[in-house]
């Protein structure tokens, strides 16, 4: 990719200078320390290789992160991160960075369920979609309870709408990823026409924002219509599945010309929960509120007597599909943190073996109530 889309600065105070990219007074308050040693502020727009690109008030400098390598994955410096930076020196290497305000993580598909950060500092988490294919709304519902785990305020773009071009059958869709993403807005894009990135553009005017979804769901396209220039590459993606072909393959910052910043993903083949059970209720928030009208706090929402999520699923408030996926995430991220949290890991197994034993005593009680 170029960087040519990045501003060029005067050289002027940092607060002026690196403005664009989300500093500001509380930054640098943080950063007080690190000014004392005489380090520079500036924020990470790539990591690749062990060395990072970083935005200062003098432009791109290109910086080592031998530093701040820890054998904790989520410790790692990552796009969206204020670094501190050595003022001089060749290689210059990345001495600290601040804080995060926030973080999006998913866990890895290695066997050792570590987290991955993707992004820090993030203000709004883009979840694109494409409309050239059959909607995933169980992805989209994974997407969702990370950028809400994260901190950010997700918003769901349905890209390719040009795709559609009957008016009911694009508002069917929808009305179908609303009701998957309550509390969420869900907005309608083409690149091709132009529909709905002003809207975008508004957006995404104030603060950082993260564009992530599975390759083929047009992210490049999107970007580059945000930015107002091809600047991420972009193919076609393939018309037997709608697939792409990973374009994108580091996590660039980028400045866009109507005002705040975006981090371009590549297209991620897996969307793992990492400790993400707030994330999976707000998610599911329909469903916690039913929850809070059962019988008894605990309820598993299996069969138990009076229970409010049972009695909507009967009734037909809630569909069967909402519940069995909030039900599949919340044992899916309880399997993640049971792995990296020994406590919990032993609780688990102390109820399995409860449940164990009660199961082995139902069975004994009626085998032998058919002998009597």
């Amino acid at each position: 990719m170029s960087f040519s889309a990045f501003p060029s600065f005067p050289q002027t105070s940092h607060s002026h200078a690196l403005a664009p990219f989300g500093w500001d007074a509380a930054w640098e308050a943080e950063f007080a320390p690190y000014a004392e040693q005489g380090l520079l502020p500036g924020r990470v727009v790539r990591v690749d290789r062990g060395q990072c690109d970083v935005m200062t008030a003098d432009g791109i400098i290109r910086a080592d992160t031998a530093f701040v390598t820890p054998h904790d994955p989520l410790r790692v410096i990552c796009t969206g991160d204020w670094a501190a930076v050595e003022a001089a020196g060749h290689p210059r290497y990345v001495k600290a960075y601040l804080p995060r305000r926030t973080a999006f993580v998913r866990s890895t598909s290695s066997q050792r369920s570590e987290g991955q950060i993707l992004a820090a500092n993030v203000d709004h988490a883009i979840i694109a979609v494409s409309l050239a294919v059959e909607l995933d709304l169980g992805r989209i519902e994974r997407f969702l309870a990370l950028a809400w785990e994260s901190g950010a305020q997700p918003l769901v773009v349905l890209t390719k709408a040009d795709l559609v071009p009957d008016a009911a059958t694009l508002g069917h869709l929808v009305q179908d990823v609303e009701a998957t993403a309550p509390g969420v807005q869900v907005l309608t894009v083409s690149s091709v026409t132009g529909e709905g990135t002003d809207v975008l553009a508004a957006i995404v005017g104030d603060g950082t924002s993260v564009l992530l979804g599975i390759s083929g769901a047009g992210k490049s396209t999107l970007a580059n219509a945000l930015l107002g220039a091809e600047v991420m590459e972009v193919q076609e993606a393939r018309e037997v599945d709608g697939k792409g072909r990973h374009t994108t393959t580091t996590r660039n910052l980028l400045a866009l010309p109507g005002g705040g910043v975006l981090i371009d993903t590549p297209g991620l083949r897996g969307v793992g929960l990492w400790d993400a059970e707030t994330g999976v209720g707000q998610v599911f928030s329909e469903i916690e509120e039913y929850a809070e009208n059962c019988r008894f706090h605990d309820c598993a929402h299996e069969a138990e007597p009076g229970c409010a999520v049972l009695a909507a699923l009967d009734s037909g408030e809630l569909p069967e599909r909402r519940l069995e996926s909030y039900r599949k995430l919340l044992r899916e991220n309880q399997r993640i943190v049971a792995k990296t949290d020994a406590r919990l890991r032993s609780e688990i197994r102390r109820d399995w073996r409860l449940k164990s034993a009660e199961g082995r005593a139902n069975y004994a009680a009626k085998r032998g109530g058919g002998r009597g």
